[in-house]
């Protein structure tokens, strides 16, 4: 119940717009059902006594529902007669589809909605949260939550439909009956909620099935993710059977929740059609033989006890189905419930212009217990080239992090100019940033693509300038289709010191203020490294530059060079136009 009251609450007008249809479709249903009393009576009086069909037509039912249709039709002006109830019959049962069309409808709309809402809802929670939170994520989880958890939330939402579907079907059945007779009825409907109490033992197993499943695909997702990042080096040194093992195990076990959903399910099936038809036969025999009802009025009441009794099992089953799938929704919706309490605070309001440059004044940083920058003071000087070096673990990234307001100091303050960062629009300050990681991550699309990450306000010449600035324009050129290129995966048809330069000038393309190389030319040879720094070198003057690195080329090219060790930052270099700048 309470997942259906949060699609209600969720998706409003769908589920009103379904719901009405729903109920459009029992009234045409009842109609038709209705209608059949006095059709069969009606027909076997005209066997019974057919010299005489003509003027007994019309005939009394004398039963409820029947007597109602009969008034209705001689309110229209209609004559009761076989010809008449057939139509009804008909038109009822057209109406009936149609509506249930626009119903089906809604519900397979909603259903992908639901799907792309909650990925879309998971995403931009996640992409607004702390750094700090964001970097505790597993991917494989994450992985799982937007691929698994979201389709398997939508099909909750298709059983959950049909679950109030066939109970509105199952409601029109019972009012019908009950117009017949509310003995029998009220005596049908005793026993089949007994017999729904005698299976829901299955219900129960089919839910705790459900939840071990995404508890299992949760876990397995995140190992996979791990595992499949780090093959190589697990293939190099023969170690990949200890991660195999492992996620044999848990594959094991998710089949084994799969095989009790399984039994559940098909044990369900298979004890409620023998049980249903000893009730309804059951229930033909007493109504008579014990209590010698008229056999049309058996007849309709056989028909509508057998299509309620059935559908009640059919909400069993669908009900079994949406609870198998109920836990991957509520998991999701804690996943970005718990995302959007740890939103990033970007509450400043100042702009950004970076005419001085970034100061670090006594800033001190701790991850938990270890303290990483103790009253740190540094100057990024606008227009200089600053390059930071230090071991590794020694804060370099840290400090970039500090930079870009990703995280922010214990102790100490970061200035931009002369406004404290946490003043600023951080936004509005990230826009003036191009940021070179580590590992290039190259898309398998053009060069043009992978320059413009498809922003629309850039065009070719924004692209062409970029690439000249970056000093690949020259190598581009030669491309079999230039800036219509495919990189390959992961830029695997070019060379690393292309792929950096493509690197850079995504970074360059939107004319930022400040460059961030973070390890950039790490991975790169000596002489390609030295291509690179000549272009940084060049970049010199139109953009801040602050690289962090351990490689001699980058720290030759900067005016100004800072050693991390100590958890201090120490000037060791300083060729800069205005000289010694530290502190505020």
């Amino acid at each position: 119940m309470s997942l259906l009251l949060a699609f209600g609450r969720a998706y409003p007008w769908p589920s009103f717009f379904t719901l009405i249809s729903l109920l459009l479709a029992g009234i045409m249903e009842g109609l038709s059902l209705s209608t059949l009393l006095p059709l069969l009576s009606t027909a076997i009086n005209n066997q019974e006594h057919p010299s005489t069909a003509s003027s007994t037509n019309g005939s009394d039912p004398d039963v409820g529902p029947g007597q109602l249709i009969m008034d209705g039709l001689s309110q229209v002006g209609l004559s009761p007669s076989l010809e008449i109830f057939l139509i009804v019959i008909v038109i009822g049962i057209l109406l009936k589809n149609v509506f249930l069309m626009l119903a089906n409808r809604q519900v397979g709309y909603t259903m992908a909605h639901v799907a792309t809402d909650l990925r879309l809802a998971l995403i931009r929670a996640l992409l607004k949260t702390r750094w700090e939170y964001y970097i505790r994520q597993p991917a494989g989880t994450l992985v799982n939550a937007v691929a698994t958890e979201a389709q398997r939330s939508a099909s909750a939402y298709h059983f959950a439909a049909n679950v109030t579907a066939v109970s509105i079907q199952i409601l029109v059945y019972m009012c019908v009956a009950f117009l017949v007779s509310w003995k029998v009825t009220l005596t049908a409907i005793v026993a089949s909620v007994c017999l729904l109490l005698v299976l829901n033992k299955l219900i129960r197993m089919a839910k705790r099935a459900g939840k071990r499943q995404t508890k299992l695909l949760k876990s397995l997702l995140a190992v996979m993710t791990d595992s499949l990042r780090s093959v190589k080096p697990l293939k190099a040194m023969a170690r990949e059977a200890l991660f195999s093992s492992l996620l044999e195990t848990e594959t094991r076990k998710l089949n084994k929740a799969i095989r009790k959903q399984v039994i559940s399910r098909e044990a369900l099936r298979a004890s409620q059609e023998p049980m249903l038809t000893i009730l309804v036969a059951l229930g033909l025999y007493i109504a008579l033989v014990k209590w010698g009802m008229p056999f049309a009025t058996v007849m309709v009441l056989i028909l509508l006890l057998a299509q309620m009794v059935s559908r009640l099992g059919k909400v069993q089953r669908q009900y079994q189905d949406m609870v198998i799938f109920e836990s991957a929704y509520w998991s999701l919706r804690e996943t970005i419930d718990h995302a959007e309490q740890q939103c990033e605070d970007v509450s400043g309001d100042q702009m950004p212009v970076l005419d001085r440059g970034v100061i670090f004044d006594n800033v001190t940083f701790s991850y938990d217990k270890r303290t990483v920058l103790q009253q740190v003071s540094l100057t990024v000087s606008a227009g200089d080239f600053t390059s930071i070096v230090g071991p590794s673990g020694a804060g370099k990234t840290t400090i970039v992090d500090l930079v870009i307001g990703l995280i922010r100091p214990q102790q100490g303050e970061v200035f931009l100019d002369d406004l404290p960062l946490e003043t600023v629009d951080l936004k509005a300050w990230r826009r003036t940033i191009g940021y070179v990681p580590q590992e290039t991550l190259l898309l398998h699309d053009s060069v043009y693509q992978n320059v413009t990450l498809g922003d629309p306000d850039l065009q070719n010449r924004d692209v062409e300038l970029a690439l000249r600035a970056a000093g690949a324009w020259e190598f581009v050129q030669q491309l079999p289709e230039g800036l219509q290129t495919s990189v390959g995966e992961h830029g695997s048809s070019l060379s690393g010191g292309q792929r950096q330069r493509i690197a850079i000038a995504r970074a360059l393309a939107h004319r930022p203020r400040l460059l961030i190389l973070d390890e950039a030319t790490s991975a790169l040879d000596s002489e390609t490294e030295a291509e690179i720094c000549q272009t940084l070198r060049e970049l010199r003057g139109t953009v801040t530059i602050l690289a962090i690195s351990h490689q001699a080329g980058l720290i030759d090219a900067a005016d100004r060079v800072y050693r991390l060790e100590h958890r201090q930052a120490i000037l060791v270099e300083d060729r800069s136009a205005s000289g010694p700048s530290v502190g505020h």
